[in-house]
């Protein structure tokens, strides 16, 4: 078996005399798969029911003679022109009641019925046509679900909604009790009153908006439920997948989503100045929803993006130093959007694998290095990435606090899970991603990054965790409401004060300053008059109120935060937490160069070294010191 290394191909972008370059410049890079169909819906079926596919089916024979495996979509992300003007009331509609029009991608209502009798008519002429042809190995559902029209609020989206309340709460008793309707008079007395969340004169229902996301997201895995089902009746043994974004656009539930796939795949693009650091969240997060098998990197970018306010091409070997990060963090495919740079359209300047200025350029020097690079490491293909710490990350959560009533709008749940998941990084800890109930007995140290919205069986999960002998470390704004945004009594963190032992009566946000710690460090955005109740004070404010505490619980240790710490702050309180847990980096290596280690059950091993310094360095394990130069990616065997 071999790595799998490609991208996007979009022959319909390009006349017939490129594609022949197109193939010649493949097998130099040592391109060995492509997704393919993604956007050709229009070209495929120009008029309703009218097809062509002569042409396609030029291309994937010609991939086929020069030896390049197809990932073929379903085109179902972008529908034609033609479905616009016949189906308007199939498009989309915004949260201010406007009917979208067509002129860009992902046009459509994923509640409309007519969408999905357009969708099941295209994929199955894809699916009867190529099922059989040996060079499609996977099935592309779709592409990148909920990325711009992941809520609808359009009628049928409204009928919908009702419906799916009626299931989750069974009458309009258990609606009125899960959304608190006692509160401003909101009860409703007719399933004909509920809508989805339109503007308000102010605040909306929080447990109204929360629903009406988790419904969206539902809605959006039925449409690749449908699509799959289908391709299984024609098809019924190669595997299929979507791509997720696990960096971007959180608007669908990805932990159901990633059940209903055969293989996770994942799309992720650079975000900020530690964007490396982004990525390794993203790379754990797909590796975890996949159960830790190795995954898909169906996209990322050789360069700049298009889409950013400013987009910054990427330094020299930060192409590379990018894709083996994916790659020593569990991806068996390294692709790319797109093969070739767009000349026209809205990603015109969305870098490629062959960018505009061709093949004498940076881009396509790093890109034939990296497909001869992966062409030697068969070998690590089906290995796996372990982890001993787990991050706690969930969608829903983050949902709930995206409401504008709460203690403070300062506090980011994005940002305090990335500051977590960065000290984790920064101590070389690799770290899986865990749903609050998901299994924990696999591993000692679980972070706990505001799980504002905790649900009963969650807490229980956390608890028995700790009591078995884990470690948790708990930040503020955690365990506060549960899974219907209802807040649990008797002081915070309520689902779990016994588990951290501390209670807190109040919070104190704190409105662009800092407090000073007894140990010299800051906290921000937060405070709270939190008290012992068991817990050992290892931390206070100037006051004596405790900002760290750690707790004996069963077997296990609570360490709690009741600020948000500073870097240096939170690397000292999480190093005594993996310390409490017995969890150690899996090298020793310099800060800012990235350690990960795949093996195979048979003992072999390798160690991924990633410099994102300009510094050389060494890095060091139990059996050898390994040069790693400046920018560079070194892959060191550890065979037993």
């Amino acid at each position: 078996m071999a790595i799998v290394y490609g991208g996007d191909y979009n022959p319909e972008q390009w006349p017939r005399e490129v594609w022949a370059e197109d193939m010649r410049l493949m097998r130099e890079a040592g391109v060995n798969r492509v997704s393919l169909g993604i956007f050709s819906w229009a070209k495929l079926e120009p008029e309703e029911g009218r097809f062509e596919f002569d042409w396609f089916d030029e291309v994937i024979d010609l991939l086929a003679a020069n030896g390049v495996e197809i990932c073929l979509a379903t085109p179902t992300a972008s529908p034609p022109p033609w479905f616009a003007a016949t189906y308007p009331e199939a498009l989309p509609v915004d949260a201010e009641g406007r009917r979208l029009t067509h002129g860009s991608r992902q046009g459509f209502d994923p509640s409309s019925d007519v969408y999905k009798t357009a969708a099941l008519r295209i994929t199955e002429q894809v699916g009867r046509r190529y099922h059989g042809h040996p060079a499609v190995k996977l099935w592309h559902i779709h592409n990148e679900y909920g990325c711009h029209n992941a809520r609808s609020h359009s009628p049928a989206a409204t009928a919908k909604f009702r419906l799916w309340l009626r299931e989750r709460y069974g009458d309009l008793d258990g609606l009125n009790e899960a959304w608190g309707t006692a509160f401003w008079s909101q009860a409703y007395s007719s399933w004909d009153q509920v809508y989805t969340p339109l503007p308000t004169p102010t605040i909306p229902n929080p447990g109204h908006v929360l629903d009406f996301k988790r419904f969206s997201s539902w809605q959006l895995l039925q449409l690749y439920k449908a699509e799959a089902e289908l391709l299984r009746s024609i098809d019924p043994d190669k595997p299929m997948t979507t791509n997720f974004m696990t960096g971007n656009h959180p608007d669908i539930d990805l932990w159901e989503f990633a059940e209903a796939v055969d293989v996770v795949s994942n799309d992720h693009y650079l975000e900020g100045p530690a964007g490396h650091v982004n990525l390794g969240f993203a790379a754990d997060y797909t590796r975890s929803l996949g159960g830790g098998a190795p995954w898909i990197l169906m996209e990322h970018s050789t360069s700049a993006v298009n889409w950013q306010g400013r987009n910054r091409a990427k330094a020299p070997r930060e192409l590379l130093r990018n894709s083996f990060a994916h790659l020593a963090r569990g991806a068996d495919a390294v692709m790319f959007f797109q093969w070739r740079a767009s000349r026209q359209g809205a990603e015109k300047w969305h870098s490629g694998m062959v960018p505009h200025v061709g093949t004498d350029s940076k881009i396509w020097r790093e890109v034939r290095e990296l497909g001869a690079r992966l062409g030697e490491l068969d070998e690590i293909e089906g290995s796996r990435v372990h982890a001993d710490a787990a991050i706690l990350w969930d969608y829903q959560n983050l949902w709930a606090q995206e409401h504008e009533a709460k203690p403070t709008a300062d506090l980011d749940v994005k940002a305090v899970r990335e500051s977590c998941y960065a000290a984790l990084w920064r101590a070389g800890i690799t770290t899986d991603v865990a749903h609050p109930e998901g299994d924990l007995s696999g591993y000692r140290l679980v972070v706990v990054p505001a799980v504002y919205l905790m649900s009963e069986a969650a807490a229980r999960n956390l608890k028995h965790f700790v009591a078995s002998g884990g470690t948790v470390l708990v930040t503020p704004y955690s365990g506060i409401a549960d899974e219907t945004d209802t807040v649990y009594l008797g002081g915070y963190p309520g689902a779990i004060s016994d588990l951290v032992g501390v209670r807190t009566e109040e919070f104190y946000p704190l409105i662009g300053e800092t407090v000073a710690l007894a140990s010299g460090g800051t906290g921000s955005v937060w405070s709270e008059a939190a008290e012992a109740k068991g817990a050992e004070v290892r931390d206070t404010y100037l006051d004596g109120t405790p900002a760290w505490t750690v707790n004996r619980f069963g077997e296990g240790t609570a360490h709690y935060l009741t600020t948000f710490v500073d870097d240096d702050t939170l690397d000292r309180v999480l190093a005594a937490a993996a310390s409490d847990a017995r969890v150690e980096p899996a090298a020793d290596a310099p800060v800012g160069v990235e350690v990960v280690r795949r093996s195979h059950d048979d003992g072999r091993s390798w160690l991924f070294c990633i410099n994102h310094t300009e510094a050389d360095t060494q890095v060091k394990t139990d059996t050898a010191t390994v040069d790693v130069p400046a920018g560079e990616v070194v892959v060191h065997a550890e065979h037993a």
